[in-house]
């Protein structure tokens, strides 16, 4: 289901047409699938609006993908309601989406989250007054090894963050920067924490025997 977020009052347009551009991007991705599964082309013809609009798709957008598809509308209207990922009211410029689940909340999450509504003055489900931050909660992110996690926009991942360096990547962000995204502990992406390991060295820390050639490449 999609996040819920408090927003002020917004009106749906009447109507949504896709640019040029995007227009030749659905063709190519509808001719990705077999003649009569069209429908297949749901979730990224959503995605297509979402980015088109504002980070957020109307009802609008909806229509018009059933048109293209030739489908029933409802059946947008259920895929785009059912996942987090599609926005169906205004957002602000920078969606913040963070992972509060049992991982990241083990390293921190909560911190990190009281960090930033502190820092932007809204809380999980708030946009901020000049529509630059929305903050919403979500299910994991698939990136626990690196917890505490933050997915931007859908696109970007910012990992291994503390109290402290998310304030900076909020401070870029409101300046117009793109923080380099990543684990923002140095680490290199998903290797442990403590630095390069290897099998071997792992199975002769733990004392057990080494054979064949792994034993002679240890030598």
């Amino acid at each position: 289901m999609s996040a819920s977020v408090s927003t002020k009052p917004f009106e749906q347009p009447k109507s949504f047409a896709f640019s040029d551009e995007n227009t030749k991007k659905i063709a190519q991705i509808i001719a990705k699938y077999p003649k009569g599964r069209q429908q297949s082309a749901i979730m990224p013809l959503l995605d297509l609006a979402q980015r088109q609009h504002d980070n957020w798709i109307p009802e609008a957008a909806m229509e018009e993908i059933a048109r293209i598809l030739d489908v029933p509308r409802i059946k947008v209207f259920e895929v785009a309601t059912f996942y987090t990922m599609y926005n169906l009211q205004p957002r602000g410029k920078h969606h913040l989406q963070f992972c509060t689940t049992t991982p990241c909340w083990l390293r921190g999450s909560a911190d990190v989250v009281a960090a930033c509504e502190k820092h932007l003055g809204i809380k999980l489900g708030e946009t901020t007054e000049d529509g630059m931050f929305t903050m919403t909660d979500v299910e994991c992110l698939g990136a626990c090894v690196n917890a505490p996690v933050l997915q931007r926009n859908g696109d970007e991942y910012y990992e291994d963050l503390t109290p402290e360096n998310i304030v900076g990547i909020l401070d870029d962000l409101k300046a117009g920067k793109t923080p380099e995204h990543g684990s923002k502990s140095g680490r290199n992406k998903s290797m442990s924490a403590a630095g390069a390991t290897t099998l071997i060295e792992q199975a002769g820390k733990a004392g057990m025997p080494v054979a064949g050639a792994a034993a002679k490449g240890k030598k």
